[in-house]
């Protein structure tokens, strides 16, 4: 079968579906992926995995309707012309104007995944509910137009039941992305305790808190490393580099940046710190995970889906500095305690989340196995 995999961000679907990808490459079907990057950075990248790529214009964070007109446009013509026999979407815009294209084609095999909710759902301000009533509409017209919805966690699939966006009997629950185990190794921890935060660098991953956190670790442990490992984002919450910058001068943070490969920096931590306001499941997380770390996050929709409280980490209350930094001196001042939650870490991510467990439940469900 012909498949296509639409999302709003290039670099996410490269990263973070590939291993999905080439799954269903490897059952004999042909991929085609659609992302927002020029064709001319991505196409090579993808066909030395044997994925066609698509360059689609789509805005992740504009509100501008013209621009929405024009994606919807381009993925009806897209859809018209390839005829693929399956579409799997993710992100928000992607899975609504690529499931009602695919209506518009006539296309039922369509299949999005809600990989977290984002702060127009959960936000205040009268912005804010002005537009996530339009989404509401939105995404309801999306689930009439799909034969399943995947989700990634009970958090979002409750928001869709409450609001009626979904009939129960088209959900799936899966475990996240899942994670490559024969990728992300297990590592013997750092002979000192350290910290990382792996994510775009925006204010709802609760890079702010982590920041302030490290900051009072230094006071009394000015030996303990923090890193932080992410790009500057458009996003309306971004962090801006004269925000960070004062960080780095004080040898608060170490930041390295955007990297293809985080695994040699999660090697360099001992306990990896994730305080995000709501995520669907968090990939660095489950990469930390199967590289044996103990996790900090926080007590929110998706995070908490990762942590069992006490027992591979622990989970703080959102834009709550205190508590993080309260677990984080307490796994710097017990040893035994993080390197028996870093072991925890490793069970959990090879009985829950391996990689391989995740995309054949998306197979099965895709009537692709």
């Amino acid at each position: 079968m012909k498949i296509a995999v639409l999302s709003s961000h290039t670099s996410s679907l490269f990263w973070f579906r590939m291993d999905m990808m080439k799954e269903f490459i490897r059952h004999g079907h042909t991929v085609i992926a659609l992302g927002s990057e020029p064709e001319v950075d991505w196409k090579n990248e993808f066909e030395e995995k044997g994925i066609k790529y698509k360059q689609i214009s789509v805005e992740r964070n504009g509100v501008n309707p013209l621009n929405d007109l024009k994606t919807y446009r381009e993925l009806r013509q897209f859809i018209k012309e390839e005829k693929p026999d399956k579409i799997f979407a993710y992100q928000a815009k992607t899975v609504i104007y690529g499931s009602l294209a695919a209506k518009a084609n006539g296309i039922i095999e369509v299949y999005p995944l809600i990989a977290g909710l984002g702060s127009i759902f959960r936000g205040e301000g009268l912005k804010k509910k002005i537009i996530r009533g339009i989404m509401k509409i939105e995404y309801h017209a999306a689930c009439k137009a799909s034969k399943k919805v995947f989700f990634q966690n009970n958090d979002d699939k409750n928001e869709f039941i409450n609001s009626r966006l979904i009939n129960e009997d088209q959900i799936v629950i899966i475990n996240g992305s899942g994670v490559n185990l024969d990728k992300f190794r297990p590592e013997p921890l750092p002979e000192k305790p350290a910290f990382l935060f792996i994510g775009r660098l925006i204010k709802d991953k609760g890079v702010m808190e982590y920041l302030e956190a490290c900051k009072q670790i230094k006071v009394k442990y000015p030996d303990i490393r923090c890193l932080l490992v992410g790009p500057y984002d458009s996003n309306p919450s971004a962090l801006q580099p004269e925000e960070l910058q004062p960080f780095i001068d004080e040898k608060i943070i170490e930041y390295f940046g955007e990297q293809n490969d985080v695994r040699p920096y999660i090697k360099q931590c001992s306990t990896y710190v994730l305080p995000s306001y709501h995520e669907g499941t968090p990939k660095t997380v489950l990469e930390a995970m199967a590289m044996g770390r103990s996790i900090i996050t926080s007590d929110a929709p998706g995070c908490r889906e990762t942590v069992v409280d006490g027992y591979n980490g622990f989970l703080v209350p959102i834009r709550n500095i205190d508590s993080l930094v309260y677990d984080m001196r307490l796994l710097i001042k017990d040893s035994k305690l993080s390197k028996l939650m870093a072991e925890r870490s490793l069970k959990l991510a090879r009985e829950k989340y391996d990689v391989n467990l995740v995309n054949k439940s998306i197979m099965e469900t895709m009537g692709l196995i």
